[in-house]
């Protein structure tokens, strides 16, 4: 069971380490990714230049890998960074945007997975069945299933890259083939704001920089986005505030805030 003290000791990590997270994500959410990392502690970098990924890696504490707008030399990009951050043993998160939606882009998940295991895959449970099984078709980056419908797509995930995997959805499943912790924070106006999985796994590289165990950093991190977004949630009249409001409770989010809505 995750615990309350765990989560709030990640995130005082975080907040005092400020951890440069290097993120290699798509057009849709930069700004939004950057401002979350921030907003939580973090130091975002958004860069994406094959000439420069792997320098910009040598500084960064994390790498996030999210494949939501595709092209080849992105991939390129994409490939180069994840080897260059395996090699400094630094943490890389991989988030499979759409997979299952176009035989190009679950070739794409394939051919970076192999370049460079990565620290932690997180996708909803579409995304992460589609990994597992090439069959599982998506319609893009909604799914159909809910985190825990996952749960033996996770596992075998897990076990074949030796990473942690995170499942996102109105359940969150976190597990490394062998521990399981589940996350039931969130509120149903967080599908309705585009790129707040990416958020999640832009938080979860942040928290994985400042926690060595990264099934324990990604259900904190996990757990914050969901209470966030609780808290925003009742402060919105709809998407659009919710957006505002998410940034702020992640800037202000306190102890007590997280003791008494931790689920």
């Amino acid at each position: 069971m995750l615990q309350i003290d765990q989560v709030w000791k990640d995130l005082e990590a975080l907040r005092l380490q400020t951890p440069l997270v290097h993120n290699i994500t798509n057009f849709v959410v930069m700004n939004n990714t950057a401002n979350a990392l921030l907003a939580i502690g973090a130091a975002p970098v958004m860069a994406h230049a094959v000439e420069e990924v792997e320098e910009m890696v040598g500084i960064a504490s994390a790498l996030v890998i999210n494949i939501g707008t595709l092209s080849p030399a992105w991939i390129e990009a994409m490939e180069k960074a994840m080897k260059a951050a395996a090699a400094r043993e630094i943490p890389i998160v991989f988030d499979p945007v759409g997979a299952g939606a176009t035989t190009y882009r679950t070739a794409t998940c394939r051919r970076l997975l192999d370049a460079a295991a990565p620290t932690i895959i997180r996708g909803n449970a579409s995304e992460i069945m589609a990994l597992f099984d090439a069959g599982v078709t998506t319609r893009g980056v909604d799914s159909s299933a809910d985190g825990t419908d996952a749960k033996t797509a996770a596992e075998a995930l897990a076990k074949a890259y030796d990473c942690v995997v995170v499942v996102s959805g109105a359940t969150d499943l976190i597990t490394d083939g062998e521990r399981h912790l589940l996350v039931l924070n969130g509120h149903p106006l967080m599908p309705r704001v585009t790129g707040l999985g990416c958020t999640a796994s832009a938080l979860v590289g942040a928290f994985a920089a400042a926690n060595p165990d990264p099934l324990l950093a990604s259900a904190s991190a996990m757990a914050v986005m969901g209470v966030c977004g609780e808290l925003a949630a009742e402060l919105s009249a709809g998407p659009g505030t919710l957006q505002l409001h998410l940034l702020d409770t992640f800037y202000s989010l306190t102890r007590e805030q997280l003791a008494e809505r931790l689920k």
